[in-house]
């Protein structure tokens, strides 16, 4: 496959309709990652209750590949728990990096981006928002008291 092969029709149709929710006003914790390589950037905003995230926010500025990653997050997170996003992002990173499997369910359109497991240059800006998410939620973890129940 061809670099240009690897920007499907469908990469493109959902990195070109990607939701754009904006930050939030008062997020609980907002992290910001950037991909070396091709200079992606995406900053993420959540909020997050008894261990689920209730709300998400981003601004992104980032490749097909990268939009496309937030996109699905962006459509998917609320509703998720923090140990549901870790594995999910664990899951990505298998796929991309130890031919793991794509993840399935409300996650599903993420196996448009398997093929990107064959471009190790593209791996940081697709996994910028999963990454992104998760060191907001150590954020918000490690501001916690000890002993005070969470995720």
């Amino acid at each position: 496959m061809s670099l240009s092969e690897l920007y499907s029709d469908r990469i493109l149709e959902l990195a070109g309709n990607a939701p754009q929710p904006g930050r939030l006003a008062a997020p609980d914790a907002s992290a910001r990652k950037v991909s070396r390589v091709c200079g992606s950037v995406i900053e993420v905003d959540i909020q997050l209750e008894n261990g689920v995230i209730t709300a998400y926010g981003h601004d992104v500025s980032a490749c097909a590949l990268g939009q496309t990653s937030a996109a699905i997050v962006a459509e998917q997170i609320v509703g998720t728990s923090a140990s549901d996003f870790r594995s999910l992002r664990d899951a990505m990173h298998a796929m991309l990096r130890a031919e793991g499997a794509p993840p399935n369910g409300k996650w599903s359109d993420l196996r448009y981006l398997e093929p990107v497991r064959d471009f190790p240059a593209r791996h940081t800006s697709t996994l910028l928002v999963f990454d992104a998410v998760v060191a907001a939620l150590e954020k918000i973890e490690s501001a916690q008291p000890l002993g005070a129940s969470g995720s």
